[in-house]
């Protein structure tokens, strides 16, 4: 707990032990980071632990079709290795030939959501290879979290993600980093009145100040956010204390650090 707050993670990425290291030094590479923390279960937990956090959402993505079914099972294996601590999202990926056959799997797995990072997985966010995806999810009440805004590439901006949400109206939909990483005051403005559309707080605050991430709260509505690190890229500590400075209401800081992650994924 944090100044007694229950305190839910709502981005982790996690990684068997046998490719972390190569996993994260790709993450790296792509965003020019040097991850704070090596991105191991056991790690997590410890930080976790330390850090005063109570619950964690963790998830993984699958760049190629073939390493669907494989990391929802890990991510899955992990959930139930840690009940009542880790909740999981399964990855999906849009140019599977089992796009169907790979969301039962992922609901039978008892996962509570998706993953997409179309910047990483190479697709754009309103191609059409995506469709049956979205469908899928609004159909079934799944959420959707996505990686979302890159100054530097088209495939998550609000131009393209902004035609997914106008086409399913009542898909629930996570923009991670505020809903725009590196492009954040652009993305509040631009995705602020969509009821569906929620942010966690993730990946920010090495770059924008608290100041500027409050003002970016009371744009969207604190109902709208959820606390979130996206381990291990990010120190909890920094991350905590980051969100810390906004100074909130403590009933804002109720709904941030756990309410709205519990209501969204179907917390229990």
């Amino acid at each position: 707990m944090i100044n007694g707050h229950r305190v839910i993670d709502a981005h982790c990425h996690i990684y068997p032990e046998k490719i972390v290291d190569r996993a994260v030094a790709n993450t790296d590479r792509f965003y020019g980071t040097v991850s704070a923390r090596r991105g191991t279960t056991s790690e997590l937990i410890e930080f976790g632990d330390k850090d005063g956090i109570d619950k964690f959402i963790v998830c993984s993505v699958a760049t190629t079709a073939h390493q669907v079914g494989r990391i929802n099972e890990f991510i899955a294996e992990e959930v139930a290795n840690h009940p009542g601590r880790f909740f999981g999202l399964g990855t999906m990926y849009p140019f599977s030939e089992t796009i169907k056959e790979d969301f039962k799997h992922l609901l039978g797995l008892g996962l509570k959501g998706i993953k997409l990072h179309p910047d990483i997985q190479q697709f754009a966010v309103d191609d059409e290879n995506c469709l049956p995806i979205y469908e899928l999810a609004q159909e079934a009440g799944v959420p959707v979290l996505f990686h979302s805004g890159d100054c530097r590439y088209d495939y998550s901006n609000p131009n393209r993600l902004k035609k997914v949400l106008d086409a399913f109206p009542e898909m629930i939909v996570i923009g991670a980093h505020f809903g725009g990483w590196s492009i954040w005051n652009t993305a509040v403005d631009e995705y602020k009145d969509y009821p569906n559309f929620y942010v966690d707080t993730s990946s920010s605050f090495y770059s924008i100040t608290p100041n500027e991430g409050r003002k970016i709260i009371e744009k969207y509505g604190i109902d709208k956010v959820m606390f979130g690190t996206d381990y291990p890229m990010w120190r909890a500590e920094d991350e905590l204390s980051a969100v810390l400075k906004m100074g909130l209401t403590d009933s804002d800081y109720e709904k941030l650090f756990y309410k709205n992650a519990e209501r969204v994924y179907g917390i229990k």
